[in-house]
């Protein structure tokens, strides 16, 4: 795979910052040792830092050859870790018990300050380039924070720019395509209310585990029955929560789950239906409910013209057969989304294949592929010298 010669002179480098990252996980808004760790190394680099958008985020500003020029880029990577215990027994497992890097943040932010030390070092561009270390991505909408405390209005951007490891991909290829890659989130609690009593008297009771047993089978319908087979969705029953002894019926079950959908309609259609499950079936059997339902992270939706150029310059760096544009959408859900609602930009995978042990994200035997941050830095570079080309 070709990659900036010295890009791939200072991998031992990136090799040991991810793996001190990786030792090191913090969590979302806690990434106190984190954000020191990539504001000292831009400030080696020579990299203006700024810091304090939502809490622990960092932006590195670094300016071409020529100086500003009113054009800039924005790329993102993100640095939290997440609430599980770490199983692997190599030496930079992590020495935080119940937190881990198990989604490759770890990695993502090695990349990024690799292709900051290469550009800083370097400068073959023109116009800005704004290096956004985001905190809190897994489920606390960090972005979305990051854009609200005025991150575009700081730092303004014409693009922005998002990477993330895929293990389904062998490594070092690399998938992007314009439209709905990543669904919109949301999560929903209901509260189905009877009348408690003996289990042996069920007739005496209105039971709330029958009643909460309808509503997860009714709500799966929503997604089968209810919009087309060419449009997807996701409705999860994840936890059910009742009752204290065998021979007790309680007077209530709490249901919560999640809604996925790759297009606002589709998301609100799926929060009607299931908002109407939660009324009519109920009152059906005597009993009442109610749903606490939270919008969540909106679906990550990739720009035309920055998706047909992160395509480009990853042809350039790997190859044709390397680049993918046409893999479908993942249901999983992303805070880019935030960004993308805010300036054209894309979000591209880059493949490390399953790791050594085979392991896919979220899994407590994950570890990020140390092979791939040569080729992940060298799409950042290659995408700043391409955006911003010098012309002189």
């Amino acid at each position: 795979m070709p990659i900036h010669n010295r890009i791939a002179d200072f991998h031992a480098d990136m090799t040991a910052w991810r793996r001190h990252i990786h030792a090191n996980p913090e969590t979302a808004f806690e990434e106190f040792e984190t954000s020191d760790f990539v504001a000292r190394k831009l400030q080696e680099f020579g990299i203006e830092v700024h810091r304090g958008l939502a809490g622990t985020g960092v932006v590195g500003v670094l300016h071409g050859a020529a100086g500003p020029n009113g054009r800039a880029i924005g790329l993102r990577a993100d640095m939290d870790a997440l609430n599980m215990t770490e199983e692997n027994g190599f030496a930079h497992r992590s020495r935080k018990p119940g937190k881990m890097h198990a989604c490759g943040h770890d990695g993502h932010t090695t990349m990024l300050l690799g292709a900051a030390r290469y550009l800083a070092e370097t400068r073959n561009f023109t116009g800005t380039v704004n290096f956004i270390f985001q905190p809190a991505e897994e489920g606390k909408g960090g972005g979305k924070r990051m854009v609200e405390e005025g991150l575009f209005r700081q730092h303004p951007c014409d693009m922005v720019f998002g990477l993330h490891n895929w293990p389904d991909l062998p490594p070092g290829e690399i998938a992007v395509r314009p439209g709905p890659v990543m669904a919109g989130a949301d999560q929903f609690d209901i509260v189905v209310k009877g009348s408690g009593g003996h289990a042996a008297l069920p007739h005496q009771t209105i039971d709330p585990v029958v009643v909460a047993a309808q509503i997860v089978l009714a709500a799966q319908t929503l997604v089968s029955r209810s919009i087309s087979p060419i449009d997807s969705g996701v409705v999860s029953i994840t936890q059910i929560q009742a009752g204290s002894a065998h021979n007790i019926i309680p007077a209530e079950v709490t249901l919560r789950g999640t809604v996925r959908a790759l297009s606002p309609k589709i998301r609100d259609h799926l929060e009607a239906g299931l908002r109407r499950i939660v009324e009519t079936i109920p009152r059906a059997f005597g009993a009442s409910a109610s749903i606490d339902y939270r919008i969540g992270y909106p679906p990550t939706v990739n720009h035309e013209s920055p998706s047909e150029i992160a395509a480009n310059v990853a042809r350039t760096l790997v190859g044709d057969g390397r680049v993918h544009g046409h893999l479908g959408p993942s249901m999983g859900a992303e805070d880019f989304a935030f960004m993308l609602e805010q300036r054209p930009g894309a979000y591209a995978w880059i493949g490390q294949g399953g790791g050594p042990s085979g392991c896919l994200l979220h899994n407590p035997r994950y570890d990020f592929n140390d092979e791939i941050l040569p080729v992940g830095a060298s799409y950042w570079a290659t995408l700043v010298e391409t955006v911003l080309p010098r012309t002189d």
